[in-house]
């Protein structure tokens, strides 16, 4: 049986006062990297026009099958894929072509279901980047089969594939994120401090908790506050009146007081948050009906609208539709997936112009994995490189980067029969988003430990070149 120690209420304030020190002179330390980095960054905010930016990470829970979202079209590389897909292969005629500024003499296109993401593309507002997957360090079939190389921890497992997507380490389990890391460099670069620059739609999540750092969790409706607090009828206004003393009110007891204060502090932020999104007026654009994505990126546009109102130069969002896991009826399901993602990013493209924050924000998207490439019957099974999008006016459009495999079961890049092992590292990926969010080349090493495996930060390059960096 466990024993349970007891600790004195002395020895807590004398362990909390250490505590804080700590926290103080670490706060210090970070607030000085996010000078470096806002001084880095000075030169891409006037290009952009204007001291912001926000990266909006989208999150497709399940694994989506990723090679029936941007897929060969081209007579040869169609019948290669036709034939290792089977029963689960797009119609030839269906797809709908892209033209990539860049190309190896392939021809792509997209899922039928994805005619506002071609136009995107074909703007320049919107790339991919083929066959990026989770890894330790570069990795060959060979290698892996020979078991001489590290691949990430529970590879093929929904729990740990979601988790490595939002830590940037997948040598390893942690409880803080990419996002949260890149957050403790630079929050203090937004003058509202008492609001996260970390805003979930999805509730809490490992990809924006720092060391110093939580994600403020909203809904599609806005910030969450106390049920009843400042609403209309007698009772919430005595309800209202009775918390208001017990909020203004100092207790002897230490306990009670930082629980108050704690109370009290979400409270304000609460109050703050609602009345600044309250007082955007709706957008021209119309939001497209029973889709909650869309729903989502509403209200992430709607606090992009109020930044200036919140004191926000820097923020990161986290949006999330679910449902991808498709082990069975993938072509209805997966269908119907991609259609809300094709709504929803048109919609928050459109809003973005409206607002004139194009250039300003990035939307991307990660997944758990992509699918296997044969199927089960079907649907498809859990795999791993797979297919992103990027999409924003600092994107360098209309390309797709990366390497795009093969999709013949015998290739190089095939194991398991169906399995993609990745050519691009999703820390590159995250890298070059947090480039350019601000970040300096000399501390992706701390964001993405095992970023010196794929990228020199030294070289003056950038990781991947999908992000305009002026």
């Amino acid at each position: 049986m466990t024993k349970h120690k007891h600790i004195s209420r002395r020895k807590f304030i004398g362990d909390s006062c250490a505590a804080l020190g700590y926290t103080t002179l670490f706060s210090s330390l970070i607030n000085l990297k996010a000078m470096a980095a806002s001084a880095m960054d000075n030169s891409s905010l006037i290009t952009l026009g204007g001291d912001y930016k926000a990266l909006v990470c989208v999150l497709l829970g399940g694994g989506n099958d990723s090679f029936n979202m941007l897929i060969p079209k081209g007579d040869n590389e169609y019948n290669e894929y036709a034939t290792t897909r089977s029963n689960l292969a797009i119609p030839q005629n269906d797809i709908l072509q892209i033209n990539p500024n860049t190309s190896d003499g392939r021809v792509f296109g997209l899922h039928p279901t994805m005619p506002d993401m071609q136009q995107l593309f074909e703007s320049g507002n919107l790339a991919f980047l083929s066959n990026v997957g989770t890894l330790v360090e570069p990795s060959s079939k060979t290698d892996i089969l020979n078991g001489i190389v590290k691949t990430p921890l529970g590879l093929f497992s929904h729990a740990d594939q979601q988790q490595q997507w939002q830590t940037g380490r997948p040598h390893e389990r942690t409880n803080t994120g990419w996002g949260g890391r890149i957050a403790d460099l630079v929050q203090s670069m937004n003058s509202n401090q008492n609001i996260s620059m970390n805003i979930s739609l999805r509730g809490s999540n490992i990809f924006q908790r720092g060391d110093q750092i939580i994600p403020y969790a909203i809904s599609n409706d806005g910030s969450i506050g106390i049920n009843g607090y400042g609403g209309s009828g007698q009772f919430n206004q005595l309800k209202t009146a009775a918390l208001n003393t017990m909020l203004e009110r100092d207790y002897q007891d230490i306990f009670k007081n930082a629980y108050k204060n704690t109370i009290k502090t979400s409270n304000d932020a609460n109050l703050e948050f609602q009345t600044a999104v309250d007082g955007i007026s709706d957008f021209s654009t119309l939001l497209p009906e029973y889709n909650d994505l869309a729903a989502q990126l509403n209200m992430v546009a709607k606090t992009i609208a109020s930044r200036d109102t919140l004191g926000f130069s820097r923020q990161i969002f986290f949006v999330q539709i679910g449902g991808w896991d498709h082990h069975d009826e993938l072509l209805v399901n997966h269908s119907n997936k991609l259609t809300e993602v094709n709504d929803a990013l048109k919609y928050f493209n459109d809003v973005m112009t409206e607002l004139n924050v194009n250039d300003c924000v990035t939307t991307f998207s990660v997944s758990d994995f992509a699918r296997t490439l044969t199927s089960n019957g079907n649907g498809t099974d859990h795999a791993w490189g797979g297919n992103a999008f990027m999409m924003g006016g600092a994107v360098n459009g209309k390309d797709i980067y990366g390497d795009y495999p093969t999709l013949a079961l015998n290739s190089d890049l095939n194991i398991n029969d169906s399995v993609i092992i990745p050519t691009t590292a999703a820390d590159s990926y995250m890298a070059e988003l947090a480039l350019w969010f601000g970040v300096p080349a000399s501390e992706l090493p701390t964001i993405f430990p095992n970023i010196s495996n794929f990228y020199d930060t030294a070289s003056g390059t950038h990781p991947i070149g999908f992000m305009n960096m002026q």
